[in-house]
């Protein structure tokens, strides 16, 4: 039985308790403090920077045991992960010192209950490798999320406590303390070997259902075959099939899913480059997802933590999020690097969606040298990740970290570190695919903007130029909506940019360049200066919209040797001034959420254009395409039109024929010459049936801008 217990924290100042106050668990003891002492909201202006004054703190929990035993019984502390090192004791004994979050412990204090009841929990401070410099370089020895040093777009808010479930449990010889179901797929994927493991001292019933409910195996057998298998597919491909399992002791009983599919990576449509020259070397990496023997075309956007403080993040959030990438039809999450790993309720979500996952283990921008004290921590942290969501069918990709490979982190396929993970997802989970890092050769993280000054080229330009295997990562930035920004800042704060504090906490100004993420230079490069912040925030929200729909629909037309669109960022842990994901904090879909769920219907009739910005007599020009991602054949009708202050003119109609499932064709191409009005926007519109894909381009009547020496002048 599971005894849920009462929790007090208290803040340690030199050994001596300065403050106690309740504490939440799961949860994080720096927001229950922030609580406590009347604090104000953390997204409010500068509020962030209070919580550097408890970075090197310790952290006291404790709690009075209130188990009750039966004959036989033992009494167990279980947590499933204390953010991140720290000792439990019992009656001032020491029972386990543990340093990492996400190892599941579990003590027999039934003994030392003879002696006390009062249990605590000593958080020690944060981890910093010493002589590091502020920011995420003094994580690169530990397993603690890299973005709770700052990012640019997360605060510098370190935190820490009783993130996941933590319980005072009895138990006897016939508990179950765990249970998990592997499997083997036959040849022709319509057999399945399951093989249950489970963890405990007498027989144990199973049942497995189908997703009607249908009983399809009951016994006491831990292996068993199943034939006629429903194979998991992910969202757009098939049905996400999960069968449901119980797994029955004579004290308690574990139940879980289990989703049957084949998951390989292979080398992507002419990745095989024969070098010229001896001696010969590699070829591009393979990152095309075969799923179930057929090639996925990858599109979804990077995940990241859905709140600052980890231990609060409700599965009615996970769920949600989840959802709308569902009906942005989204398939996959990149689960970054630097970000905590999800809770069980986020997977459950992705199984359920048919979202898949690509997880990366702790590790982000960082050289993690592997020295022998990390390393002992990191090998059994990376087994526990790897064996809570190695369960799960929504999990296709583990890969050893973000921007290893770079020159900021210095990593190699040689470092320990990584040479560590690759061994550990052999032993653990050797079917799924590993790679050591994203990006990795042939894939490409950026561009981080809609238009470069200094080139005066656009993502239209930059894209269609580019020739990628993935692109991983890539953004564009928009200033966040008035409505987010009233929640975060005073209003003389919000019409006046040069107030850079708060501005600046919030990674509106100076998160990447000065002009990150507000990117006024390119507002007031394009659009001319603007004396309204909401006028920014309209352009800037156009911007992300054309831009994230032009990256999208083009590297779609590049499938085949494309094999991945992921945007940088979907979610955001709080409010930010200004950013590239596509979900406001907590959960407000952006306009730019909008035009990627119409850049990624499965069936998308498109135009590779050649420009954003035009100027009168300019020939705009457009490749019409058709791509498809189903599994059936499709073709379209397609009108093709120009609107230009307020005047439509047609200019063609396009019968596509049959394009093959999970194919692309290109059709006709349309040239329409601009007339000569005043600066203005325009649309391109491409009308099949009841459906239409709208682009949004710029018509500017005047000479390209100079460089704007300084555009935070607002």
């Amino acid at each position: 039985m599971r005894f849920e217990q009462k929790w007090t924290a208290s803040r340690l100042v030199k050994g001596v308790v300065e403050s106690t106050f309740p504490a939440a668990v799961p949860g994080n003891v720096q927001k229950d403090y922030a609580a406590a002492m009347g604090w104000g909201d953390l997204s409010w202006m500068t509020n962030a920077k209070d919580y550097l004054a408890i970075e090197d703190d310790f952290w006291l929990y404790q709690t009075e045991v209130e188990a009750a035993p039966k004959e036989g019984e033992r009494v167990f502390f279980v947590t499933h992960g204390i953010e991140y090192e720290y000792d439990v004791r019992l009656g001032g004994k020491t029972l386990c010192h543990h340093v990492g979050m996400y190892t599941k412990v579990e003590l027999d204090i039934t003994d030392e209950l003879a002696e006390s009841r009062e249990l605590s929990i000593l958080i020690y401070p944060h981890p910093k490798r010493p002589g590091a410099e502020p920011g995420r370089q003094m994580a690169d020895q530990s397993c603690k999320p890299a973005d709770e040093y700052g990012w640019d777009w997360h605060p510098r808010v370190l935190v820490s406590g009783l993130w996941e479930e933590t319980y005072i449990e009895t138990r006897g010889k016939g508990f179950i303390r765990d249970a998990e179901a592997r499997y083997t797929l036959s040849d022709d994927l319509t057999k399945a070997q399951v093989k249950f493991d489970i963890d405990c001292g007498e027989a144990c019933e199973i049942t497995l259902r189908d997703a009607e409910g249908k009983v399809v195996y009951q016994g006491e057998k831990k292996e068993f075959t199943l034939s006629d298998i429903r194979l998991w597919w992910c969202n757009g491909q098939g049905e996400p099939y999960l069968y449901s399992y119980s797994v029955k002791g004579i004290e308690n009983e574990v139940t879980g899913t289990i989703g049957f599919r084949k998951v390989r990576f292979v080398m992507n449509e002419n990745a095989w480059v024969e070098p010229v020259l001896f001696p010969k070397g590699r070829s591009d990496a393979p990152v095309t997802i075969e799923l179930n023997g057929r090639n996925i075309f990858a599109k979804g956007s990077n995940w990241v933590n859905p709140e600052v403080f980890t231990g609060t993040i409700a599965p009615e959030l996970y769920e949600k999020q989840v959802r709308f990438a569902k009906e942005a039809h989204m398939n996959i999450f990149r689960c970054w690097g630097g970000a905590v790993i999800d809770k069980e309720p986020f997977f459950e979500a992705c199984d359920k969606y048919g979202i898949m996952v690509w997880q990366e283990f702790p590790l982000a921008c960082n050289n993690y040298k592997g020295t022998p004290e990390y390393l002992a921590v990191l090998e059994p942290e990376a087994r526990a990740i790897l064996r809570r969501v190695r369960r799960h069918p929504c999990h296709v990709i583990w890969c050893g970290g973000n921007e290893l490979f770079n020159n900021w982190s210095g990593m190699t396929d040689q470092s320990h570190a990584l040479r560590l993970l690759n061994k550990l997802c052999y032993e653990e989970d050797f079917e799924v695919p590993f790679m050591m890092t994203s990006p990795i050769q042939g894939m490409g993280h950026g561009y981080y903007e809609f238009y470069d000054v200094e080139r005066d080229i656009s993502v239209f330009e930059m894209y269609r130029n580019e020739s990628r295997t993935a692109y991983s990562e890539f953004g564009v930035p928009a200033i966040a909506s008035m409505d987010q920004l009233k929640k975060i800042f005073t209003d003389e704060v919000i019409h006046d940019p040069k107030n850079a504090e708060p501005w600046e906490l919030h990674h509106g100004i100076r998160a990447w360049r000065p002009d990150s993420w507000m990117s006024l230079d390119v507002v007031e490069a394009l659009f001319g200066k603007q004396e309204r912040m909401e006028d920014c925030i309209e352009i800037t929200n156009m911007l992300e919209c054309e831009g994230y729909r032009c990256i999208f629909e083009e590297a779609r037309r590049q499938k085949g040797p494309c094999s991945m669109a992921i945007n940088w960022d979907y979610n955001e842990p709080w409010i930010t001034a200004a950013g590239n994901n596509l979900i406001a904090y907590p959960d407000v879909k952006k306009p730019a959420y909008y035009a990627v769920q119409s850049a990624l219907r499965p069936v998308l009739p498109c135009a590779r254009i050649e420009h954003f910005v035009y100027h009168p007599g300019d020939v705009m020009r457009a490749e019409l395409w058709l791509v498809n991602d189903t599994t059936e054949a499709v073709s379209r009708r397609v009108e093709a039109s120009v609107t230009v202050d307020g005047v439509t003119t047609p200019l063609t109609t396009w019968e596509s024929g049959e394009v093959p499932a999970l194919g692309k064709r290109l059709g006709n191409t349309v040239n329409f010459v601009l007339p000569d009005l005043p600066t203005q926007t325009f649309t391109l519109t491409l009308k099949y049936g009841e459906e239409e894909n709208v682009y949004t381009l710029l018509l500017k009547n005047d000479p390209p801008a100079e460089r704007i020496p300084n555009a935070l002048n607002f």
